[in-house]
């Protein structure tokens, strides 16, 4: 990503955001009042920037977190062992750089604006709406309406979870509107995930809807939107890594490999075990081998230890690292048809991801042709002595949408939208779950605690602060 002058610019600004407050940071006035400023960040280089910033929301502690609570991860020592007890504090958490980011994604809106170039705006609002969407998920009630104007706004509101959804939705409307203009800027040689292609900036405001919709279980409106959404993987939002530690390489690789290797890792975590129980069944149509090799290698950081697959597979220096995806995109509608009892649509998504994983393709990567096979399902392979069916569920419909939401779990490895899926699917319907053990204790963990610099600076934090295990409220 950072191979040009331009994108060590990005790294100054992403240096600024991460010192900053939860404010916006870059409101007009504010920097015309301070004569060490910065007084004229330009709208390209500030997208720059911005990408770079939601990139790596995508791949932080927080993520990290996510898969711990999700029983993907393990945590095996230091501070993540306690985090897998589920033990945390308000200041385990923070918000920079979410919400720098953010009004920083805002910003380039008003930018925009002020020359009239709806595609760099439509861009703006999509990254606002994955930033904003990741802080509503973790932590339910957030500042939104408010939250951009410290000035007016000292200490904002906390806006209800569902208020941000709607707002959120509205948002990506507007985006696409923008996105759909007949002309705008060229913004090619600052734009990293897409190079400029507003196509595909669309469809991927499309499969951000879908998602929102699916959490809120408007599964009618989840199948509207996927189905113009991301249409292959072609249009996969991917972040670019190189192999220069420190600068440019995967921040997954530089935590498992490089700054904390063996703190984290597979044994005793769900994932593994699900797999291998996969692997192991009488489903004659899947070998899932290939895909396990690739997540995990055996032996990296200690002997014997079923580790992040860092020398060969999803963790290298270099691995490109997801954020909206045509697989996600194809198990939401999947998922969703299947929930509206349209089963043979539902299968169709299922088997386009099932015929892509085949040809070895993986976020960016290929995976190896040793033990890789997906041939197509039927419906009859969901009947209770199907083979894809090894739970016996009773009925094709809960049968098929067990295999949707394990291959959504495999998935999801290092995407939070594993541990949105976790809690979700407690209240989903028809109620259709994954066998996930705890680590400790009887409760799951179900949200991010608010921020202790947030508890000590805004008298609006929701009282009385709710814990690790009260559910947000969407998933209630």
């Amino acid at each position: 990503m950072k191979t040009s002058f331009s994108h060590k610019i990005t790294i100054v600004l992403l240096s600024l955001i991460l010192l900053s407050s939860c404010q916006d940071l870059f409101n007009e006035s504010n920097i015309k009042s301070n004569p060490n400023a910065v007084t004229d960040v330009d709208v390209a280089t500030l997208l720059s920037g911005t990408l770079l910033g939601v990139s790596m929301l995508h791949e932080d502690t927080d993520v990290r977190i996510s898969a711990i609570w999700a029983g993907e991860l393990n945590g095996l020592s230091r501070q993540h062992q306690t985090i897998a007890s589920y033990i945390v504090s308000a200041s385990t958490f923070g918000w920079s750089p979410l919400y720098p980011v953010a009004s920083q994604a805002r910003l380039i809106q008003t930018k925009a604006d002020a020359v009239g170039d709806k595609w760099t705006k439509g861009v703006g609002q999509v990254l606002e709406a994955l930033v904003i969407a990741k802080a509503t998920d973790l932590y339910g009630d957030i500042p939104y309406s408010q939250a951009f104007d410290d000035v007016k706004y000292p200490t904002p509101v906390f806006d209800k979870q569902a208020d941000v959804y709607t707002a959120l939705q509205t948002v990506l409307d507007n985006a696409i509107q923008n996105l759909s203009a007949p002309a705008g800027l060229a913004f090619a040689d600052q734009d990293f995930i897409y190079k400029g292609s507003v196509a595909k900036w669309k469809a991927a405001a499309y499969t951000l809807k879908a998602r929102l919709y699916l959490h809120t279980g408007d599964y009618a409106k989840a199948v509207t939107n996927a189905s113009s959404g991301i249409g292959s993987t072609a249009g996969d939002a991917l972040t670019p890594h190189g192999t220069s530690q420190g600068v440019d390489d995967n921040q997954n690789y530089d935590f498992f490999r490089i700054n904390r290797a063996g703190d984290t890792g597979f044994d005793g975590a769900y994932l593994p075990v699900l797999m291998q129980s996969r692997i192991k069944s009488a489903n004659t149509k899947t070998d899932e081998t290939a895909l396990y090799n690739h997540y995990f290698k055996v032996g990296i950081s200690t002997t014997g230890a079923l580790d992040p697959n860092t020398a060969d597979g999803m963790f290298t220096e270099d691995a490109p690292h997801p954020i909206l995806t045509y697989y996600e995109n194809q198990l939401i509608l999947a998922e969703a048809q299947a929930r509206l009892g349209v089963t043979d649509k539902a299968l169709a998504a299922l088997n386009s991801v099932r015929a892509g994983l085949s040809g070895g393709y993986i976020n960016g990567k290929t995976m190896s042709t040793t033990g890789r096979k997906y041939d197509a399902y039927t419906l009859s392979d969901f009947d209770p002595a199907g083979i894809a069916n090894p739970t016996k569920l009773a009925t094709t419909q809960t049968a098929l949408l067990y295999e949707i939401i394990a291959q959504r779990y495999i998935f999801f490895l290092m995407q939070y939208e594993a541990f949105n899926d976790v809690r979700r699917l407690e209240k989903a319907s028809p109620k259709v779950q994954l066998s996930i053990p705890l680590y400790a204790g009887t409760q799951k963990p179900q949200r991010y605690i608010y921020p202790q610099n947030e508890i000590n600076t805004n008298p609006n934090v929701p009282k009385p602060l709710p814990d690790q295990f009260t559910k947000i409220p969407i998933f209630q």
